[in-house]
Parts: C-alpha cells; structure tokens; sequence
C-alpha cells in the first residue's frame, strides 16, 4: 500500500467514526427516527449531486428494484438501529459493536447462504460472542440508558450489513455488476423511501420538536453529506485501488475514532470492561476476515 492509502484508510476511519458522535448528538434530541432519516435523506441528495458532477448515466441495468429493497436492509435498518442505540450508549460502544459486522456476516454465509467456515473462522465467531457478552455486562460505564436494548440495536444493524453483503453479492456482482456510485445512490434513496412513512409517524404522534437548533442541523449535515455520500465514494475507491481485504482494516480503526471523539466533544469515558470486550471483538474480526493459511499459499 502507499502512503497515500493509508492516509484515505485513516481519513475514512475517522470518519466514520465520527458519525457515531454525529448520531449521538442528535439522537436524544430529535429522536433516531428523524436522525436516521435526514442522514440517508442529504446522503441520497450528495450522491446526486457527485453522481452529476461526473456526468454518470443512470442506468441502472433493471436493478433499481433490488437495489432499493438493499438500501433498506443497508442503510435503512441500521441507520435507524444505530440512531436508537445512540439514546443509550455512547459513541465508543455502538463503534464498536458496529466492527462484529464480519462475525455477523460469517454466522449469516453459514446459516444461511451455505457458505463453509473453517476452524479459524468458527474461533472468531466464537471470540466474538464472548466479546459482545463481556461489553453487555461491563458494570461500570459511561452508559445513560438500558444496554442490552442498545446492544441489541446495534446487532441487528450488523445483521442488516450482513444481509446487505450477501445479497449485494447475489443480485448485483453475480448479474454482471454496476457502477459503485449509482449502487450508493440508488441504495440511499431506498432507504429515504424506506424511511419516509416513519418520518410521517413520528412528526404526527411524537412529541414536539424544537427543529431551529443550529448544531443538531450541522451535525445532520456532516452525517449524511460527509459520514455517508463522502465516505461511500472514499470506501468504493480503496477497495478498487487496495482490495476488499484491505479496505476490511478499516472496521479496526473506526472503534478508536469514535471513542477519541466521543471523549474530545462529550466527555465520554469508557470503562476497563469494555477495553477488554472491545480487544476480544476486534481478535475475532481478525480471524474473521484475515485470509485462511490455505488459502493464501493456493494464492
């Protein structure tokens, strides 16, 4: 890798990683609902507006169905998952809980898509449970809610990427492939459309919101136009210019970000507990996604 990968590996990690902050801060205020809609809402809009920038057509090779029904499971769920969780726990917690994505998307190619798991792979998966268990049940902690309800978001996001992953690969790569950006775009207006009749919902039966707050907006902006339409062109690039595995790390370096963020804006602290639970989860993303030894010499 060049220098340069690595400075758009970092880029993208703490960017990433500050949408968890982002989430945090407007969450409790406007509720997940709202939060998640608007951040797939102005990620939707920035990916037009890129999308015309480079003059791409959009033809979307009769996938627009599938891949609007994938913004939903992509984006849709687990934005909306992630903005519940982000009333609970704090920036550092749903990070990394969102880094189990690999072991859900082992456990899901397993049970679901018939995909094999070796020994190594089966000790991360095992690993990971252990690490979810040992967050779930940290004591003493930064945490302003009910954990196991934000634990148990931010899994079925993971779930949701999960899916995502598999069904991308089944009704999209597998059918002749398409163009990563319009795959992005056309993934975040079906999770906006997604979104929309809850959007409706809440307005018409939720409490009363006080929408002219400068920095609930800004933090609205960031989300969707830089957490989600910049960082979705970032990630598709590194993994046309470095690889899928390599652009995987990424899921490593999002977790520190989101805890550095979280402790510089909100003076959140986190506790020894969860150090240990964070440490067991990224070893088992490791066996995860680290290629096995067969494998490598085959290659």
């Amino acid at each position: 890798m060049r220098k340069f990968d690595y400075v758009r590996l970092f880029a993208l990690a703490a960017i990433w990683g500050a949408s968890f902050l982002f989430m945090r801060i407007t969450s409790p205020v406007i509720g997940a609902i709202n939060t998640a809609f608007f951040r797939v809402f102005f990620g939707f809009i920035g990916l037009a507006f890129i999308i015309f920038i480079l003059r791409k057509s959009l033809s979307f090779s009769h996938k627009l169905n599938k891949i609007l029904v994938l913004g939903a499971i992509n984006s849709g769920i687990p934005f909306l998952m992630y903005g519940i969780a982000a009333t609970l726990l704090p920036a550092g917690y749903s990070a990394i809980l969102n880094a189990t994505t690999p072991l859900m998307g082992a456990m899901i190619g397993f049970f679901v898509f018939s995909e094999s798991l070796s020994l190594r792979k089966w000790a991360g998966v095992m690993l990971g449970i252990i690490g979810i268990l040992v967050i779930t049940n940290v004591g003493e902690s930064h945490v302003t809610g009910n954990i196991f309800v934000g634990v148990i978001a931010c899994i079925i996001a993971t779930v949701g990427y999960g899916f995502a992953g598999f069904l991308t690969r089944r009704w999209i790569t597998q059918q002749g492939g398409l163009d990563s950006t319009l795959v992005a775009f056309g993934s975040q207006l079906g999770a906006t459309i997604f979104l929309t009749p809850f959007l409706v919902w809440t307005i018409a039966t939720g409490p009363k919101i006080d929408w002219l707050q400068g920095d609930i907006w800004l933090s609205l902006l960031a989300v969707g136009f830089v957490c989600t339409s910049l960082a979705y062109i970032l990630y598709f690039r590194l993994i046309a210019d470095i690889g899928p595995l390599r652009s995987l790390t990424v899921t490593f370096l999002v977790p520190p970000f989101a805890v550095l963020w979280g402790y510089l804006v909100l003076g959140e602290t986190i506790s020894g507990g969860f150090l240990l639970g964070s440490c067991i989860v990224l070893l088992s993303v490791w066996l995860i996604v680290s290629p096995d030894a067969q494998k490598q010499k085959i290659v």
